[in-house]
């Protein structure tokens, strides 16, 4: 079995926090919480991927070997972890979404469970993936709070009974916490929130229980440097959230990087991109400081899509702008709409495409 580069960049940061390592996740994970549509569109379709494409999307980018974490559903990793064997000669470390929270689930068009306060629900059997230790060992599980006490006490007893059920099977995880999705009443500093939320919810778990890091939605430079300095064994990632502008991702990883972050998992950035590879690519450049300006590197994948002949979801111009995304998965957006393909078989345009990909995730 290969050694993890993930293991190796989380000992380093440990040892020494100003050391350069940083962690990058592809978080194909979606068919958790998005069903049919969750696998996204190949350029000019007018249907989604079919799962089996999906899956091949992961080969590639494990062959590829630019990503330190493959995060999938509990399904896929037993084809492609346990039945293909396809990580036991890669750097990058399998993992899975331990659990799936009711404001994640947006199956159907017409869903209304993310815009109720989350509850806590796990589909995954930790025994069934770690299968006796030939399986996966590390997992996220995500929580949000609302400010609630009652939801919040129930989320944080199935987080205590998650990792009694994790420990003596050796299966690590990442913590996530999502944004409220239906707070009560008002949170002026969600940043904060979060921050505080992480420090109490962790100060009362001991090692052996400790996420190996996490996993949050990136709300600027001062929350970001905030819970950095707090406790340098928390080490903080962020989300990549819904699709937005090419220069919004490489410019929220950039930012995060330089405020503290050291891990980056982005899904709905990545998969809604116009070719995962080259993408992948630059995501990697920016997390080493190869590439220290975003636009710089927006400029650059645009070159390499004219070498590809792939025409681009957007102008060069409009692709270098700042848009408003959105992180969680239930956050609120015009209605959804109905998602099946439209009855013209002229296919759609590339940017209808993203944006018909964005309304799936509540954006």
């Amino acid at each position: 079995m290969m050694q993890k580069s993930l293991d190796v960049k989380i000992a380093r940061i440990l040892a020494d926090p100003s050391c350069k390592d940083f962690i990058l996740a592809d978080a194909k994970d979606a068919d958790m919480a998005a069903g049919l549509n969750a696998t996204g569109f190949n350029p000019g379709a007018t249907k989604p991927r079919s799962l089996a494409e999906y899956r091949q999307m992961m080969r590639d980018i494990v062959a590829q070997g630019l990503v330190d974490i493959m995060l999938m559903s509990a399904s896929t990793s037993e084809v492609l972890t346990l039945d293909e064997r396809l990580f036991d000669h890669s750097h990058i470390t399998p993992a899975i979404r331990a659990n799936d929270t009711t404001d994640i689930w947006l199956a159907g068009c017409e869903g209304q469970y993310a815009a109720q306060p989350a509850r806590p629900f796990r589909s995954a059997s930790l025994k069934h993936v770690t299968a006796a230790g030939r399986g996966v060992n590390l997992g996220l599980y995500s929580i949000t709070f609302n400010n609630d006490r009652d939801h919040d006490l129930e989320a944080l007893q199935a987080y205590k009974a998650f990792r009694d059920e994790a420990e003596p099977l050796g299966f690590r995880h990442f913590l996530e916490l999502f944004d409220p999705n239906k707070p009560q009443g008002p949170i002026e500093n969600v940043g904060r929130f979060l921050n505080d939320h992480i420090a109490r919810t962790l100060a009362g778990v001991t090692r052996a229980q400790r996420p190996v890091f996490l996993k949050i939605p990136y709300h600027g430079p001062a929350a970001m440097e905030a819970l950095a300095s707090y406790d340098r064994t928390l080490i903080p990632g962020i989300l990549g959230g819904s699709s937005g502008t090419t220069f919004d991702a490489f410019f929220q990883l950039w930012e995060a990087r330089k405020y503290g972050a050291r891990v980056a998992l982005y899904g709905r950035k990545i998969n809604n991109s116009e070719h995962q590879l080259t993408f992948i690519t630059y995501l990697r450049a920016i997390a080493d400081g190869n590439i220290n300006d975003p636009a710089e590197a927006v400029r650059a994948y645009h070159n390499d899509l004219a070498k590809l002949n792939i025409t681009p979801y957007r102008k060069l111009d409009d692709d270098l702008q700042k848009s408003d995304t959105a992180s969680a998965y239930g956050a609120t957006s015009t209605r959804r709409g109905d998602l099946s393909p439209p009855a013209s078989t002229t296919p759609m345009s590339l940017a209808r495409q993203r944006e018909r990909l964005d309304r799936l995730y509540g954006r």
